[in-house]
């Protein structure tokens, strides 16, 4: 066990970091945080903040040598850094899961192999691959670059008309300009690696955050359901267990996350993002290894949050108990907000039942996750309307 007191290290300085090691604190451990910026929203509420790039091994191994355990909220560190630190230090969740989850290939084969239901899929890496792929999962499909996409970034949908070649090179010049993963995406431009997907007709987005130890603890927090505006988490809603009748669903999304935390051999916690059908058949979307805009609301509306849940299951804690104390909704705050002026805060927090959450990021921008609101409420449909009138009171009125 790594009690309180230690060191925890996070690579990675974002707002999920940020909440990881409000948490942490909370609880008396003392936190590090790398990441390449100054002042990231992450280093502001640590005890140490180390910036380096993620591919300066000497600078990780410094930052090793400093903490007991290593974490992460931020897929998209080299294999090299990683392998670097876990021979000063562990590295949960694994190297192996880190490497297996950031890249849809490996994802979707690891899945498929275990028996995990996920879309049909079909490597590509040049035109004539798209086109193979595509006659064979048929249209409309979805085009994605292996590695480094999120939030519907790196993504062409193919319907019959599309121009295949079109799209391989509009996701190729994404690639390469660093649009889609930054600075590492540009030296893997030339290897671009892709996914066609069929194309899954889903009635409803979900979600199921679950924790495992090193002794195989598990546990899952309710299952999440999402809405989603331009491929970005805009709304999500929770209830308190038992609420909907039946919950045959719920339960059999928290199996699936289950079943597949245990085959990944995770320590640490998994979001498992799933689509449903309109005949209530689960498939797998994505994992992601690390806390979820989907479990924010945890936060507040949850005996134990997702960020406690991920330190107690790194540091070889008893997990805690995840319940879902109230019926909860959250609600984004992206850049798009501030294009008007400094939002309204106490116009949003004149409900009391609204809470605010912002990560210090100093420089909104269109899409960019600033912030946001939860709201407790005595059912899902109150909370959501609550949540949401509090974000639109956001918005100045001009005069």
């Amino acid at each position: 066990m790594i009690l309180p007191g230690k060191t925890i290290g996070i690579l990675g300085g974002g707002q999920l970091g940020r909440m990881f090691a409000i948490a942490a604190r909370r609880m008396g451990y003392r936190v590090a945080a790398f990441d390449p910026t100054q002042d990231c929203p992450t280093g502001q509420v640590a005890d140490l903040e180390v910036n380096a790039a993620y591919d300066d091994i000497d600078a990780a191994r410094r930052f090793a040598e400093q903490v007991d355990v290593v974490t992460f909220e931020f897929e998209n560190v080299p294999s090299e850094t990683l392998a670097a630190i876990e021979k000063i230090c562990p590295v949960h969740p694994s190297p192996f899961v880190l490497e297996t989850t950031r890249h849809r290939l490996r994802e979707k084969n690891f899945l498929r192999d275990n028996g995990f239901p996920v879309a049909d899929f079909v490597e590509v890496r040049n035109v004539e691959d798209l086109k193979q792929a595509v006659a064979r999962v048929g249209v409309p499909c979805v085009l994605k670059t292996a590695s480094f996409g999120y939030d519907g970034k790196g993504q062409v949908k193919i319907e019959a008309s599309t121009d295949l070649g079109a799209a391989w090179n509009t996701l190729a010049g994404a690639f390469a300009t660093g649009t889609v993963g930054g600075e590492q995406s540009r030296t893997e431009a030339a290897g671009l690696v892709g996914v066609v997907e069929s194309f899954i007709r889903f009635e409803r987005e979900v979600s199921v955050i679950v924790a495992r130890t090193q002794d195989e603890d598990v546990r899952c927090f309710e299952m999440f359901e999402n809405e989603h505006r331009n491929h970005i988490l805009d709304v999500t809603t929770v209830h308190k267990p038992g609420a909907v009748a039946p919950n045959s669903l719920a339960r059999a999304a928290q199996e699936l996350a289950t079943q597949i935390a245990r085959a990944i051999n995770l320590v640490g916690i998994l979001c498992v993002e799933m689509f449903v059908t309109s005949d209530s058949t689960l498939i797998v979307n994505e994992l992601a290894p690390r806390p979820h805009n989907s479990g924010h609301v945890t936060f507040d509306a949850a005996v134990t949050s997702q960020f406690e849940q991920q330190l107690r299951a790194v540091c070889s804690l008893p997990l805690g108990d995840p319940t879902i104390l109230s019926p909860a909704a959250m609600a984004n705050l992206l850049g798009d907000l501030w294009q008007a002026g400094e939002p309204d805060w106490p116009a949003a927090l004149r409900d009391p039942r609204v809470k605010l959450h912002l990560y210090g990021k100093q420089h909104p921008k269109p899409g960019r996750k600033m912030g946001h609101l939860t709201a407790l409420a005595s059912s899902v449909d109150e909370a959501r309307r609550v949540v949401i009138a509090a974000r639109d009171a956001l918005v100045r009125k001009p005069g």
